[in-house]
This record gives structure tokens, sequence and C-alpha cells, in this order.
């Protein structure tokens, strides 16, 4: 075997090992003999003209298991409550029928007669039906305070995707490199800070530094122990294509190994009702706090890529790697801060998609379509480029919902970008280029 491909088989051996003991399922005899009930709970309440909490009595809840092995119907007490033991892990809908409501009172979304949650061994989880006082439907002002509702929730997504695809669009920028596998760092950041915050119990915001940096440490290890060797033996960038298809096969199904195929959700941050109000829109301080923090990331990202001297190199790098080394420039050592910094930006991309879905070993699989549309309709190779095609990538996903099921808004945005790029095909901030 050569040096070449031992240093490769060493690298990855060490991320699968890495998250072997890091995910690893705690001993048996640490945990205890019997376990609580699970359960699925909710309370029905609304806010009435005054503002008061308004709870909902007498409307019946019934709770499904995927499979159809268990359902069971409850009516909601004086206080609106609901509470329903399930008979073990699983996937379950909680559905009630809109009928039953008091007159005056309807769903916000009347699509959202029907949620979902899946529980892991021993949880328990707290679904909120959204219910407001007034007519529902989709016509008329309800039809602008949900459009409304749906864009912050959309700028909140788009921001997240853009954290994750700067490093994808930078490391393409400087190496040329299509990293299939950029969706597993996005995973990996999500599984750390679950580990350091549920498993660990340390406080989220630690658990999320941590996190990064361990996601850091991991892209500048995986470039210097893969990527670097591979491309001094001359690797061509299709057969390194390939390999990051395979990388992400590999670390993908040993998250699914050690984390187990549930979705979980962090210790901190998850029961929020109360929020700022601004008109239709009441933002919870945990999507208030991931588009501020997405926000000041991203502005530090860019004042760094245009006052910084390793930002300079990086974007000398970028537009003529040839010309930036001519000029006096460390090529690798800065496609090496590339890597890492865009492994801890996809980390922490994960973690804030982590708070504001849940946390599974998919995630970061799933976003990967959506970080390549945004870096492709803003232009591929360019950190600006990447920011304003996801941010349009996630207002498209969730308006998309407006006229089409939930389950198709990827689809509506993965079309209107085909549509973008047949007028601009350079993408909205990408150069044209002459061919030929």
């Amino acid at each position: 075997m050569s040096r070449v491909l031992r240093g490769a088989a060493a690298a990855l051996a060490l991320v699968v090992v890495a998250v072997g003991m890091l995910l690893a399922p705690s001993p048996a005899g640490a945990q205890e003999s019997e376990q609580p009930p699970q359960t699925v709970s909710g309370t029905l309440r609304y806010e009435d003209e005054n503002g008061d909490d308004v709870f909902v009595e007498g409307v019946d809840v019934t709770v499904e298991s995927a499979d159809g092995s268990f359902s069971e119907t409850v009516t909601s007490d004086e206080d609106g409550r609901f509470e329903v033991e399930v008979p073990g892990p699983g996937r379950y809908t909680a559905s009630l029928d809109p009928d039953q409501l008091p007159e005056g009172v309807s769903l916000r979304d009347e699509e959202r007669s029907t949620l979902t949650v899946t529980l892991s061994q021993g949880e328990s989880r707290a679904v909120l039906f959204a219910i407001q006082s007034g007519e529902g439907g989709r016509g008329g002002s309800n039809f602008f305070d949900r459009a409304a509702r749906l864009s912050v929730e959309g700028l909140k997504f788009g921001l997240i995707i853009a954290i994750c695809a700067i490093g994808l669009s930078l490391i393409f920028g400087t190496t040329g490199l299509v990293n299939f596998a950029h969706g597993e760092m996005v995973t990996w950041g999500a599984l750390v800070a679950f580990f350091f915050n549920v498993t660990l119990g340390w406080p989220m915001v630690l658990s999320a530094l941590v996190a990064i940096v361990v996601g850091a440490i991991t892209g500048f290890g995986i470039d210097r122990g893969l990527w670097r060797p591979l491309e001094r033996r001359g690797t061509g960038l299709i057969a390194m294509l390939v390999i990051t298809i395979g990388v992400g096969i590999l670390v993908r199904y040993v998250f699914l190994y050690q984390f187990g195929g549930f979705t979980r959700t962090y210790a901190d941050y998850q029961l929020q009702t109360e929020g700022l109000e601004l008109g239709p829109v009441t933002i919870v301080p945990r999507d208030l706090a991931t588009i501020l923090i997405s926000l000041g990331v991203l502005i530090v990202v860019a004042l760094a890529l245009q006052l910084t001297r390793i930002g300079k190199a990086m974007r000398a790098v970028a537009d003529n790697r040839d010309l930036a080394e001519s000029s006096g420039i460390d090529v690798e050592r800065v496609v090496g801060y590339v890597w890492a910094a865009g492994a801890g930006l996809a980390a922490l991309g994960g973690v804030l998609l982590g708070l504001a879905e849940q946390v599974d070993w998919l995630m970061g699989f799933r976003l990967l379509l959506l970080m390549f549309a945004g870096v492709i309709l803003g232009g591929i190779g360019t950190a600006y480029g990447a920011l304003v095609g996801s941010i349009v990538v996630g207002l498209l996903v969730q308006l998309s919902t407006l006229w089409v099921a939930p389950e198709l808004k990827n689809v509506v945005a993965l079309l209107v970008l085909i549509i973008i790029l047949i007028v601009r095909p350079q993408g909205i901030l990408g150069q044209a280029e002459r061919v030929g």
C-alpha cells in the first residue's frame, strides 16, 4: 500500500474512531433499570383580543404510530392539556379535528392539523397546535399574515443554508473540488453539540462553541490527511469528487450506526411559546437568536474576507491560484485555513439547524442539495454569491408552501432556480465568462 493510500486510510480511520468514541451509547449498567413512561402531550390555547391566554377544553386529539399498531384518542381538559402514553420509541402522529374548536377559533395553518414527532428511547415530546382567534383560511388578510410568517421562517432557513454553503463555495473556489461530503460536516457539528449538551449536560452555548472548534479541526485534518496527499499524487478532480461521495456515504452510515435513526432534540431552548410580536409574526427567542447569530457570523466572515490578510489571500487564491502562488502566497496554508473555516461554519450551521428543527443522522445530507442550489444561484466560487443565493433559496422553500403542499417545497425552489439560471447562467453575483 502506497504512502498516499496509508495516509488516506489513516485519516478516514481517525474520523470513524472519533465518531464512534464521541457518539458511543452509554453502557447498559449506567442506564436506569426502569424508564419513565414515554408520552406525547400538549396544551391547546390561544390569545384573546386582550392578550390573555384562553385554554380550549373538549377537543379530541388522536395519537397514532406510523405503522398503525397503536392509536389512542384523548380529550383536552379544562386547562387545554392532553397527554397520551405511547408504547415505546418510534414515529407518531398527533391530530385534532378543527371542527371541534369553539366558534371563532381556528388553526393558524389549516394543513397543520396533524403533527409528526419521533421519540427515541426514554424520550417524551410535546406538540404545539397553533390556534388563533378569528377565521382561518388562505384568503384575505390571513394569506398575507401567513406570508409574513413564512418570510421570517424563510429568512432564518436561508441564513442557516448560507452559513453552511459559504464553506462549500470557498472550497470549490480555492481547490476546484466539489465536496459532496460537506453535508456530513453539518451533521457532525449538530451531533457533537448534542453529545456535549444532552449526554454530558453542558450548556448549549458552550456545546455549540466546542462543536465549531471540533468541526474546524476535523476539516483541517481531513485536508491534511486525505485531500492533500491525493492532490500531490496527481489525482484528478473528477476522481476526488467521486471520493467525496464515498467518504460522505461512509461517514453518514457511521452516524446512523452510532446515533440511531431517530430524531432527537437538544436539552435547551426547545419549548418556547412566548416571543417578540411584530404584527402577525411572533418570533420566539430561539429563532430570533438564530437570525441574529447568523447575521453576525456572516458579517464577520465578510469583513474577514475584505480586511484581513488571510481573507485577501483566500480571495486571491479563489480568483487565480497560479497567480497567487507566483505572488508569494502560501497556497497550501491558505487552502488549509479554507477547509478549517468552511468546516467550522458548517458545524455552526448544523447546530442552528438542530435548534430550528431536530437532530438526526441525515440532516446534513438533506440540506446538501439546497446548499448547492444556493451556491449555484448566487454564483459558484464566491462567498457573497453563496450568501445571496442561499437566502433566496430559503425564502423560496418556505413561501412556496402558500400554494403547494409542504412536501413539494424543495421542488418549487429548484424549479425557480432553473428559471433564474436560464435568464442568468452565471448566477446572481457571478461573472459571465467567454468560452472558446
